[in-house]
């Protein structure tokens, strides 16, 4: 009688069981929210805010680095002379003429001339490279890549060093250009015809050969800095090289997660009083990883949406979405 009771039982067991457990289509992870849901709000605030990005150099002896154009015009060369030494005072390489007068370019102190990067009398734009020169003793070099150089161009007057287990960090003074450099070329000497109305008096001393200038070699895109002159300096020592991209003070600044877009214009959600959102047009400033600077679009009252829009993914750059072809 016992065991005619228990299998009824049973049965009523496994089918209460199975009536609550969730299965079917509309099953849900109670973990996690669904998309587009607000899971915090913001304020956006004002900071101090500073970017930087970090290369990895080394220490380097006579390094070569470019002289760019300061105007755009038309360059004309000097014919320079071998150094007899390391040049004390800046040496002047060629003139950039623009509208009938002249824009001087010139080698540092500490320098010489390491070639011509374009002939004779070629126009030129501004900033382009038209001579390298080559650093004499040691200086800090680090390469670049191609993402990094528009980040760093213009961004060059605050670098900072550390060299690997030994002196920093420190200021590091930038020599030229970052540009890739091409190879230089140094120009041929006219050759000296004898005087044969006025010979001399005297028999000439025979002159020793002079050593011919090697011209520059192509470099690639990187930045050359010198460090203070009571810094210790091994020559293929490693160094990390800090480079301040830019600064803006008490900018408006919001998390990044707030914002849809990286770079120039982006997208937020701002609350609206019965909860809903409101997509905003926003135009964007510096980033350090954590927040990102808003130039334009808001006041600073707002409460933004954490996470920020979703943009849709087959948005072309006009704004409009693609749109599905066929019948």
């Amino acid at each position: 009688m016992r065991k005619i009771l228990l299998a009824p039982l049973c049965a009523l067991v496994t089918v209460a069981v199975a009536a609550c457990s969730p299965s079917g289509p509309d099953q849900t992870n109670p973990e996690l929210a669904p998309r587009g849901t607000t899971m915090t709000k913001v304020k956006p605030e004002k900071k101090d805010l500073t970017t930087k990005l970090s290369l990895s150099g080394k220490v380097e002896m006579n390094p070569t680095f470019g002289l760019t154009a300061p105007v755009a015009g038309q360059v004309r060369y000097f014919d320079l002379q071998a150094p007899n030494g390391t040049p004390t005072k800046p040496i002047r390489v060629a003139t950039v003429w623009k509208d009938g007068a002249p824009n001087y370019v010139e080698i540092p102190a500490g320098a010489t001339f390491g070639g011509r990067l374009v002939d004779d009398k070629a126009t030129v734009t501004a900033g382009m490279p038209i001579a390298s020169a080559k650093h004499v003793g040691y200086a800090i070099v680090g390469d670049i890549d191609g993402a990094q150089a528009y980040k760093i161009s213009g961004a060059l007057t605050d670098v900072t060093v550390q060299i690997k287990n030994g002196p920093g960090p420190f200021p590091c003074t930038v020599l030229g250009t970052i540009a890739a450099l091409p190879q230089g070329t140094i120009p041929e000497k006219p050759p000296v015809t004898p005087d044969t109305k006025n010979p001399p008096k005297q028999p000439e001393q025979p002159k020793q050969p002079e050593q011919p200038q090697q011209p520059s070699s192509s470099t690639g895109l990187r930045i050359v800095c010198t460090a203070p002159a009571d810094v210790q300096m091994i020559n293929g020592a490693a160094a990390s090289i800090e480079v301040t991209t830019g600064k803006s003070a008490q900018a408006l600044v919001v998390p990044v997660e707030a914002v849809a877009g990286q770079q120039g214009k982006g997208k937020v959600d701002v609350m609206q009083p019965d909860g809903s959102r409101r997509t905003v047009d926003v135009t964007l400033g510096l980033t350090d990883g954590k927040v990102i600077e808003i130039k334009s679009g808001l006041t600073g009252d707002e409460e933004l949406a954490v996470p920020g829009p979703n943009l849709p993914e087959g948005q072309q750059q006009g704004g409009d979405q693609q749109k599905p072809t066929g019948p």
